[in-house]
């Protein structure tokens, strides 16, 4: 495990060194305040689904989504 220091600012993170990883690796983040802050639990409705958006979003995507993930994980084991 690597510990780091960095700013969190208008949601992006931005640590004090750069790390060289070959693939994407998993972090713990802790947020450590000096002053009281509010964390927002902001609860999921219906209304923030929309099926229209979601096939806007994925329109220029042509690939098997299924096949994808298949694929995806088979090659993390």
């Amino acid at each position: 495990m690597i510990q780091m220091s960095g700013i969190y600012d208008k949601g992006k993170i931005t640590l004090d060194k750069k790390i060289a990883t070959q693939k994407p690796v998993k972090v713990i983040v802790t947020f450590v305040v000096d002053e009281d802050v509010e964390v927002k639990n902001k609860r999921l409705t219906f209304g923030d689904f929309s099926f229209a958006k979601s096939r806007e979003l994925l329109k220029d995507i042509h690939i098997n989504l299924s096949d994808a993930v298949i694929e995806e994980r088979r090659s993390h084991l």
